[in-house]
């Protein structure tokens, strides 16, 4: 699978000066990581599940996670087991379709290895599995099961927990909070892939829920956490994991209290029609919201609607004058450090300070590419956007 797969051949040569590699579910999880991009979730009652998989495959998604948790009902959970592992059965059969990174969000420990054995053959589709609301005490446990059900398989599966506690939320229990989750995470480093933010549960605790005017940095309550998971779980000295962006909730329209967010200037005459479809859809709120997730040290987001995922992925190609800044600044000769002009000559590059942002923009253009100097996010959407 590739981002922007789905895309003509002669279109992607149009928009990319490199093009997004390719990768599969065995590639590494440094790759796998960052390839997460817009992961989007789907109810586990869904009873066409495997076609609505392999329709979104086919529709640029390349993560997916069937979900077992606050999706469903509780009395349908056992319903909700039956048709995961019936539609994984049935995915397995398709050899021809290609398929997404595919996870699983389970409520209870024992789910794992129930699961994994009910899978049986069909298991081998199964990237891993999300763990919800990750404590140190809560989800060691998960991360044992996880480790056994990995065993008996023979499949590598990561895990992928869910930051959403209350705990994690109270300034009074916070800190704490986060080095118990550090101290769990780093025991299993091997195993997990990426740390998810629950920002829907965040909100529940005080009783809020953003508008579609408003992104989560908005909250300032919901700021402050994210500020302080990225501060502890996510730096970039090695100790650090992938955090991925809290879920847009919005994909109908509503009555609109505050002007449009999305700028006039970035798109042509010929392209107002996709502004203003953009600003229909509450679009240009998702758009704020995924270019502050990555100011604010994330990557990737939790998608609850197919129509947010071309937005999560053209927001996340590496830009030509990003991608020349990186490596200009990566450059052996550049080792002991200095600052330099940027090719653009519209801003200075001081190689030390600058060195881990040039690291991890490189690696995301190695994953969803690089574009043509003269290609921004407005053409990527549009060359995504079907018809």
């Amino acid at each position: 699978m590739r981002h922007f797969g789905h895309i003509a051949p002669e279109v992607r040569d149009r928009l990319f000066f490199q093009e997004p590699c390719v990768f599969t579910a065995d590639s590494s999880p440094r790759v796998l990581a960052t390839a997460l991009g817009a992961t989007l979730y789907s109810p586990a009652t869904r009873p066409k599940l495997a076609d609505d998989i392999v329709k979104q495959a086919g529709a640029g998604v390349v993560s997916m996670v069937v979900c077992l948790e606050d999706s469903i009902g509780d009395a349908d959970v056992a319903d909700a087991e039956e048709n995961l592992v019936r539609q994984f059965h049935d995915l397995a059969d398709r050899p021809g379709d290609e398929l997404p990174l595919l996870f699983i969000r389970v409520r209870a420990p024992e789910q794992i290895p129930d699961l994994v054995q009910r899978l049986g053959a069909s298991v081998r589709l199964l990237s891993g599995f999300v763990l919800p609301k990750f404590t140190e005490e809560r989800g060691i446990p998960f991360l044992e099961a996880l480790t056994e059900a990995e065993g008996a398989s023979e499949r590598r599966l990561f895990a992928m927990p869910v930051l959403e506690s209350p705990e994690l939320l109270y300034r009074e229990s916070r800190a704490e909070t986060l080095a118990g989750i550090f101290r769990a995470v780093d025991k299993y480093r091997d195993r997990v892939l990426a740390l998810r933010l629950g920002v829907t549960d965040f909100c529940s605790a005080y009783g809020l829920r953003r508008a579609p005017d408003m992104t989560a940095y908005d909250v300032q309550i919901v700021a402050s956490v994210i500020a302080d998971v990225v501060n502890v779980l996510g730096r970039a000295d090695g100790t650090g994991f992938t955090v991925t962006g809290p879920v847009w909730e919005y994909f109908r329209v509503q009555e609109r209290m505050f002007k449009p967010q999305l700028r006039r200037s970035p798109f042509t005459p010929e392209a107002e029609d996709l502004r203003a479809a953009l600003i229909e859809h509450d679009m240009d709120g998702l758009l704020r919201e995924i270019s502050l997730d990555r100011t604010n040290g994330l990557q990737g987001k939790t998608c609850i609607h197919p129509s947010h995922v071309l937005p999560v992925h053209a927001l996340s190609v590496v830009s030509h004058e990003e991608f020349s800044d990186a490596q200009d600044i990566l450059r052996p000769e550049r080792g002991g450090g200095g600052v330099l002009r940027s090719a653009y000559t519209n801003k200075m590059n001081e190689v030390k300070p600058h060195r881990a942002w040039a690291e991890r923009t490189l690696q995301r253009a190695e994953v969803f590419g690089v574009t043509n100097e003269d290609i921004g996010f407005v053409e990527l959407l549009a060359a995504g956007i079907p018809g």
